[in-house]
């Protein structure tokens, strides 16, 4: 077993990598590094930045955007947004038009589809499904459009709509939700990718993939194990947002985190 312990800006961050299937404590103070300064403990030419469910937090948006161009090394680091950008929080309207015009610099940006996108797209498509996503969120988000359906932009929509499903690079696969891992990716189900829940201390990857991904929030995350991160934590209610930050030339789960904590809801 090695342990290999990082500090940073007086906080201290240990990861252990053994046998055992989790390999970071759950524990925020211990699972994640606050720091003000770009990583010097992050090796490789490029990174990959994943920004979990962000539920209308713009606040947090704006936040994490900023932290993570302080960070970047280089023209090669990527962005991943892993869905649900609507419903609960107070500005659904303003983190929809922020992804779509772009967030600068020389990031790959890639936008992931999650569940309560699509239930929004589906809901205002055909309104014999609106009160079930108003109840699950939608109501906060159609507030955010000053209150009337008819005010939500089709651009938006479109936009939801045409998310894509998963992302994968050399080592891990992106996706909302999950996946299941007996099916072949090219023949996943959507729903399965949506809203998956994975069991619980379920460890293991997609085949040689390390699967990230959000949806089933832990305040108490992110969820670290063997083959999976999740890196949800309810961000919009407890106002911490945290994104993962992983090596492009190295598999297995994140190096580091970027941490935005902001008003609780």
């Amino acid at each position: 077993m090695v342990n290999l312990s990082r500090i940073f800006a007086g906080a201290r961050c240990a990861v252990t990598y053994g046998s055992s299937d989790r390999i970071m404590s759950r524990r925020p103070h211990e699972a994640a590094c606050v720091t003000s300064e770009p990583s010097t403990a992050a090796f490789g030419m490029s990174q990959t930045f994943v920004i979990p469910d962000i539920h209308g937090r713009l606040d947090l948006l704006d936040r994490g955007l900023a932290e993570i161009a302080g960070r970047s090394r280089g023209e090669n680091d990527t962005v991943v947004t892993i869905g649900d950008y609507v419903d609960k929080g107070p500005a659904s309207k303003d983190v929809i038009e922020r992804l779509m015009q772009g967030i600068g610099g020389a990031f790959a940006l890639v936008t992931l589809k999650g569940n309560h996108d699509a239930m929004m797209v589906e809901a205002l498509k055909d309104h014999s499904k609106l009160k079930d996503w108003l109840g699950k969120g939608g109501e906060e988000a159609l507030a955010s459009y000053g209150g009337e359906a008819a005010r939500v932009p089709q651009s938006h929509l479109d936009w939801l709509d045409r998310l894509q499903l998963f992302h994968v690079d050399s080592h891990r696969l992106y996706v909302h939700a999950g996946v299941d891992p007996e099916v072949p990716l090219d023949h996943q189900r959507e729903e399965a990718l949506l809203w998956r829940r994975y069991p619980k201390g379920h460890s293991e990857g997609f085949g040689h993939f390390h699967v990230v991904h959000g949806h089933d929030n832990d305040p108490n995350g992110p969820l670290l194990f063997n083959g999976r991160t999740n890196l949800d934590t309810a961000a919009w209610k407890t106002g911490r947002l945290t994104i993962g930050v992983f090596d492009d030339d190295r598999p297995g789960g994140p190096i580091d985190f970027v941490v935005i904590k902001g008003a609780p809801r």
